[in-house]
């Protein structure tokens, strides 16, 4: 029997009913050859009503043997019927989209599967990634300076070596096209574990500055995740996902300060020093995920083991309009001959990589993520040391530490979700640019006025809340400014090259010297922020005069003056690549 699709049904027919069909029909089908047909939903209309219907021997005899008998009497109606059905059908064939068979309710049950065994895992993934990048700052103060005897510029360049080999190996993002990514994300994952549990054996700072200089390199391998999810979410899903997936920074930081706070008060017990046993509980358990990491990471929608069958089917075929194999103008009506060959399987296309990176609005958003990580970069690492400045104690601070970034968890979280909701880029990341800002003037500020430590304090929560969430969407624009995926890797890649040069500057801002106000690197953050937020309005200018142009060369200009596209909408097969402001 083939495959069931949909056909329209005239409000004023009546289904008979027969002895077949008195049991219940799976309109549905759960079995399905792999031959990669579309099965096609004609002449879909918002006035008319639909729904499953059989096809095959067995629903072409109902129908031949149900219509027979009423055939005559309805012939001159018909005849009417068919004439005005076959004109609007011509009317409306240029609209009408090619669907495949699955239901909302499918996509909808896939897209939560996804969304809890994929984007948490790697989100998990991420906060084991960011604790042992950022556990350093809570290490200083609980003696790690003190027993190796580090100058400020010696404890600068431990954050310094991190910085310089992660962003001369961001070009690895590219290997989740070249390489499954099961494979290398475990190996990634088991890396960056074994590098920072080996910090808590280190006795000089020698040996401490290579070891952070190859986490550097481990952790960069990892940065691609967002690319990744782009192989299982579409354009105007993405950026709660990503969301979901960046959220975990801040709460890695939280959680290291709670961490910290807990070893620092019960780690002497142990006879180990309190930033030894810091380095190891934190760092040691991402070599036991990494063999979690082998099995359950997917390499494409089709080889999630944690899906059925169907549910692979129908996370394969939702996402074939997503890509138009790198021509930005060509309809995506067909899916690629190469969508059933696994990405690392493919013929890597250096044109489209060459493409972005002539791309403008590439560069726009490098520009932007380097100004974000001025700030990043620098307040999860030092806001142990700021808080400790203001006159808390080394106990109080390592607390004190955790509740902006779990304020920030929950403003990232609300960003991304009212982001896709809107379609927009642009706006949010504008308004938490403003937030952060307004928070590193006011710290900048209190320097000259002398403002009170529980006022200083509170000024950390917009900060915080600000660039975490202004990451999140600079990173999810990115993604989709470009169409096709070795654009995306090369756009990533490129984001990552630019924008990780921010933490050069930025970990350099808080030396001891300049406490407790530190109003240079206030200042300087104030100022990183509000570029930010003017890079961000560029291009959002761009992007509007860009698929402005799209619409009137696709449409025509006869059709100009009938409405406006939807721009970041998803796409129809008549409809160009737009891209999301």
């Amino acid at each position: 029997m083939a495959p069931a699709t949909y056909q329209p049904m005239k409000a004023d027919e009546e289904q008979p009913i027969s002895q077949e069909s008195s049991t219940f029909t799976q309109f549905t089908p759960e079995t399905y050859s792999d031959d990669g047909d579309d099965d096609e939903l004609e002449d879909l209309e918002a006035e008319e009503g639909y729904e499953l219907r059989e096809l095959g021997e067995r629903a072409e005899s109902r129908q031949r043997r149900d219509t027979v008998g009423g055939a005559e009497d309805d012939e001159d109606e018909g005849h009417g019927r068919a004439g005005a059905a076959n004109s609007h059908k011509r009317r409306r064939r240029a609209s009408v989209q090619s669907y495949e068979l699955y239901t909302p309710n499918e996509e909808r049950r896939v897209r939560r599967k996804l969304d809890t065994h994929l984007v948490l895992f790697v989100a998990l993934l991420y906060l084991m990634s960011f604790l042992d990048r950022s556990n350093v700052g809570n290490a200083k103060i609980a003696g790690l300076t003190d027993d190796l005897d580090l100058s400020d510029n010696q404890y600068e360049w431990l954050l310094t070596a991190f910085y310089i080999s992660y962003i001369l190996f961001e070009w690895m993002t590219i290997c989740y096209q070249l390489f499954p990514p099961h494979i290398y994300v475990s190996c990634c994952v088991f890396a960056w574990g074994a590098l920072a549990s080996l910090q808590a054996v280190m006795t000089s700072f020698a040996g401490l500055l290579v070891l952070r200089a190859l986490l550097g390199i481990g952790e960069a391998a990892f940065v691609g995740i967002p690319f990744y999810l782009s192989f299982f979410f579409r354009q105007d899903e993405l950026a709660f996902r990503i969301g979901l997936f960046i959220s975990a920074a801040p709460l890695a930081t939280s959680f290291a300060s709670s961490l910290a706070w807990l070893i620092v008060r019960f780690g002497d017990r142990t006879g180990i020093a309190s930033w030894r046993l810091l380095f190891l509980v934190e760092g040691f358990p991402a070599c036991l995920v990494a063999a979690w990491a082998w099995r359950w990471i997917p390499d494409a929608p089709q080889t999630a083991r944690w899906l059925s069958p169907r549910e692979r089917r129908v996370a394969t075929l939702r996402m074939r309009k997503e890509t138009n194999d790198g021509d930005s103008n060509a309809p995506s009506e067909h899916p690629s001959p190469q969508s059933s060959i696994p990405r690392h399987k493919r013929k890597f296309n250096w044109r489209e990589a060459l493409r972005t990176l002539q791309d403008p609005k590439a560069y726009l958003t490098a520009g932007m993520f380097f100004c974000c990580n001025v700030a990043f970069s620098s307040m999860p690492v030092f806001l142990p040391t700021i808080v400790h400045a203001m006159g808390f104690s080394t106990l109080a601070s390592q607390g004190l530490s955790a509740p902006p970034f779990l304020f920030a968890f929950a403003a990232v979280l609300a960003t991304a979700l009212l982001s896709d909701r809107l379609r927009s880029r642009s706006v949010p990341m504008m308004f938490h640019a403003l937030l952060a800002m307004t928070g590193y003037i006011f710290l900048a500020i209190a320097g000259a006025f002398r403002f009170g430590h529980v006022l200083r304090y509170l000024a950390v929560f917009p900060i915080c809340a600000g660039f975490f969430s202004a990451v999140t969407i600079v990173i999810t624009w990115t993604v989709n400014n470009q169409h096709s995926d070795e654009g995306k890797g090369t756009g990533m890649a490129m984001l990552n090259v630019i924008g990780q040069l921010g933490p050069l500057l930025g970990t350099r801002l808080y030396p001891d010297a300049e406490g407790p106000y530190y109003v240079k690197g206030m200042s300087v953050c104030a100022g990183a922020m509000a570029m930010v937020g003017v890079l961000a309005f560029a291009l959002r200018v761009v992007l509007l005069a860009e698929n402005a142009r799209r619409r009137r060369r696709w449409k025509g200009p006869e059709e100009e003056e009938e409405g406006e596209a939807l721009v970041g909408s998803r796409r129809s097969s008549s409809e160009p690549f737009m891209y999301l402001t």
